[in-house]
């Protein structure tokens, strides 16, 4: 009886490890970039375009993605601009308005992200995995540039 129940615990915690682990899956992103023993080189406009042009399910989710956050900016600068300028008018402590336009800036972004995520219908596709992809390809694109210029550099 009592080997059932210790087995039936293992099981439960087997299977709520594996449901976080999918669910926290988007923390590769961050053991790709983060914690390198060698970082990756600065990627260009031009690398971007190129893994656009490679992947046909990715790339325009990336592409997508990317353009995204100039929502998140613009919504940035008008609620930082907007609360700034009313705490500024009301108060007029310097201090107050640099918090104020800090806040509206934040409040801003997540606005504009929201309705970037609307307006692209970011909600059916998961951009982390796009970027993720992303990352994948350029390291690959990387590794194989440093192994071609050693191989020239040996032979």
């Amino acid at each position: 009886m009592a080997e059932a129940v210790a087995e039936a615990v293992k099981e439960h915690f087997r299977e709520v490890r594996e449901h976080w682990r999918r669910n926290l899956a988007c923390l590769d992103f961050y053991k790709k970039t983060v914690g390198r023993d060698e970082p990756l080189p600065r990627w260009s406009d031009a690398d971007i375009e190129e893994f656009i042009a490679s992947d046909p399910v990715y790339g325009p989710q990336l592409r997508t993605t990317m353009k995204s956050k100039k929502f998140g900016a613009i919504g940035a600068l008008l609620g930082a601009a907007h609360l700034a300028g009313v705490a500024f008018k009301y108060s007029k402590s310097p201090h107050g308005t640099i918090l104020a336009g800090a806040f509206g800036a934040a409040c801003g972004m997540n606005f504009g992200m929201e309705v970037a995520n609307h307006w692209y219908q970011l909600y059916k596709i998961k951009p982390a995995d796009a970027h993720l992809r992303f990352m994948y390809w350029f390291e690959d694109k990387t590794l194989a540039k440093r192994a071609l210029g050693n191989h020239e550099a040996s032979g």
